[in-house]
């Protein structure tokens, strides 16, 4: 063979081979030998787990900044991965600098919820995937009504499960949870993050514009079109109010019977609500 068509067929091979990257890019081997595939994207580096087929349907844990795949197993009302994999292409991943989690990256003070979103983008973009539902508990709930507002023509219907909101009465709760826990557990794993820097940051996210769900304005619920299934819940970081307020203003809007945690035996009712509500809004 000559060495023009030998250097054609090498080049032609690792066009093939960059091609095939994406889905494999930044994957290192954890405990047991299991393969854990990672996103990355600058100074980014986000942890990801795939399951099942189908429709893709990205799954936000609660936990709020410690919002991670293993809460989401094993910290949620249910566990949707078990639940949806049979007819669904689950997407889980660990939020960025999340103590639970294996994600990293910096701590952006001036946007500190777009950063997390510009994450979930990210990662689908990796993955090859335009449009996709999202189910999201927790902080799911301010998480999925940002890219509600980020990419309205990618989302497809969302499911917000108790839903974190603000309370008038406890306005600094979420500042103060993470100021106590989250931020000092992550100053002492990251030695390049300072309290001063994560004051700031918390500052942003939750004291500027502490009202609502954090993250959009009730006008932009109001005028919403993408179908959205809301479970309230009621505890001081999952106020009924707010969810049910976006409940009546977001104009396709449904929701769950209320308790749906408790007791017990309702929850299954509550996962056949979420079942049908997807099925009837994934494309065909």
């Amino acid at each position: 063979m000559g060495s023009s068509r030998r250097t054609m067929l090498a080049a032609g091979a690792a066009a093939t081979a960059m091609a095939a990257a994406p889905r494999m890019f930044a994957q290192q081997t954890g405990k047991g030998g299991t393969t854990m595939p990672f996103y990355e994207k600058g100074a980014v580096r986000i942890h990801y787990e795939e399951a099942g087929s189908g429709f893709p349907l990205l799954l936000i844990a609660g936990g709020g900044l410690n919002s991670s795949i293993s809460g989401l197993i094993n910290g949620s009302p249910f566990n949707p991965i078990d639940q949806f994999k049979g007819e669904f292409r689950c997407i889980a991943s660990d939020l960025r600098n999340a103590n639970t989690g294996q994600s990293s990256g910096p701590l952006e003070i001036d946007r500190p919820w777009d950063a997390y979103t510009d994450d979930h983008l990210g990662l689908m973009d990796h993955l090859g995937i335009q449009k996709f539902m999202v189910l999201g508990f927790c902080i799911g709930g301010p998480f999925i009504w940002n890219l509600l507002r980020r990419a309205p023509d990618r989302i497809v219907a969302a499911v917000l499960a108790q839903p974190s909101g603000s309370r008038p009465e406890m306005r600094d709760l979420f500042y103060e949870t993470n100021t106590k826990g989250w931020g000092p557990e992550l100053v002492k794993r990251r030695p390049d993050v300072k309290m001063e820097t994560v004051d700031k940051f918390l500052t942003k996210m939750y004291r500027n514009n502490p009202d609502f769900v954090f993250t959009v304005t009730r006008d932009f619920v109001r005028n919403c079109q993408t179908p959205v299934l809301i479970l309230p819940d009621d505890i001081p970081a999952h106020p009924y109010a707010v969810a049910m307020e976006a409940a009546m203003l977001a104009p396709k809007s449904e929701v769950s019977i209320y308790p749906w945690k408790e007791p017990k035996e309702r929850i299954p009712l509550a996962v056949r609500q979420i079942r049908s509500f997807l099925r009837a809004h994934r494309p065909t």
